[in-house]
This record gives structure tokens, C-alpha cells and sequence, in this order.
């Protein structure tokens, strides 16, 4: 299930501000499975918990979220809950995302890689996934997936290694059992 916030297109005015609003998606069907108002006077971090509220059993659903929900509080609800949590670690935690990057990333083989070609560039994407036993401060973590992204301009002469993009974001897992997430 993907957590996710949005303003809703052309919902503001001259007297109102845009109307946000945050929902829980069911990644294999596309059906909203619950959704909740964002005012002006909270954010979505608050209204984390009574979105997820509005369903009644999380047990073994797997939620991802992006960064802003790398929270202490959210996973420590989602356990609670019986689900398990998928998210990016940014520079919002910067504390947790040192602890990741001295993982032993080198050691770990990918378990996946994926070549792809349009918009007129070349992508490599590669994952690994590491087991934490130790070393990371933060409720319930149990695994790290590392994604990787490289893309080089079809225009660039092929001689020139592919040009890393952004930082590379990295994720933390509380499931324990399984070594093959989708890419």
C-alpha cells in the first residue's frame, strides 16, 4: 500500500488556499483505500496514523512512503499494527542516513539490475539488500535495500562511464523473511 499526499489541482482560489489531501493506495489494484484531509494548520506527518486508522487490519501489508514519513513514530504505529514499512532514507534524518552509508555495501552482490532506454538517455538501476543485525539507530529495522541509479545521454560518446544522478536513496524494511522485493 503506497502513502502518498498531493494538492489537489485547481481546487484553490482567490479566498482559499489548495486543498491537500493524503492517501493509502493499493498498489495492485490502484483502488484508494483510505484518504484524509491535510489543512493548512497540520501536515502530513500528523495525519500519518489517522489515515491508516481508517483501515482496519494492516497485518502483513507492506506500506511504503517517501521520505517525509521516515518517521520514529510511524514505524513504531505500523508495528503495532502487524504491517510492515518501506521508506527512503534522506537528508531528513541525517543522522540515519550516515548509519546506512557506512553499511558494507561493497561486500553485498546486487540482487537485481535493470537496463532501460528512452527520453533519449540510457538508465541502470541496481538494488542490494543487506540483513541489519546491529548498527542502525532506528525502530524495527530489520533490512537496508540500497538503489542505485546511473543514466548516461544517448548523444554522449559510449566511452564515457554513465554519469551518476542524485544521491543515492536508501531504505530500511522490517520484513524479515524475504530477499526478493520488486524493483
Amino acid at each position: 500500500m503506497a502513502i502518498d499526499g498531493k494538492t489537489l489541482r485547481g481546487s484553490r482560489n482567490t479566498e482559499t488556499a489548495a486543498r491537500r489531501t493524503m492517501t493509502a493506495c493499493d498498489q495492485a489494484t490502484g483502488v484508494v483505500q483510505a484518504s484524509i484531509d491535510v489543512d493548512g494548520k497540520t501536515n502530513e506527518i500528523t495525519r500519518f496514523a489517522p489515515l491508516l486508522d481508517q483501515i482496519s487490519d494492516l497485518r502483513d501489508t507492506v506500506i511504503t512512503a517517501d521520505a517525509l514519513h521516515c518517521q520514529r513514530e510511524h514505524v513504531t504505529y505500523l508495528a503495532q499494527r502487524g504491517a510492515h514499512w518501506i521508506l527512503t532514507v534522506k537528508g531528513n534524518q541525517p543522522h540515519l542516513h550516515a548509519q546506512f552509508t557506512t553499511l558494507p555495501w561493497r561486500a553485498v552482490p546486487e540482487a537485481t539490475r535493470d537496463t532501460d532506454r528512452g527520453h533519449g538517455r540510457r538508465e541502470i538501476r541496481s538494488l542490494k539488500i543487506l540483513t541489519i543485525s546491529t548498527g542502525i539507530d532506528f525502530p524495527h529495522a530489520a533490512q537496508a535495500i540500497q538503489i542505485r541509479r546511473r543514466r548516461r545521454r544517448l548523444d554522449q560518446p559510449k566511452t564515457s562511464p554513465p554519469r551518476p544522478s542524485t544521491p543515492s536513496p536508501i531504505s530500511a524494511s522490517t520484513r524479515h523473511n524475504r530477499h526478493n522485493w520488486p524493483a
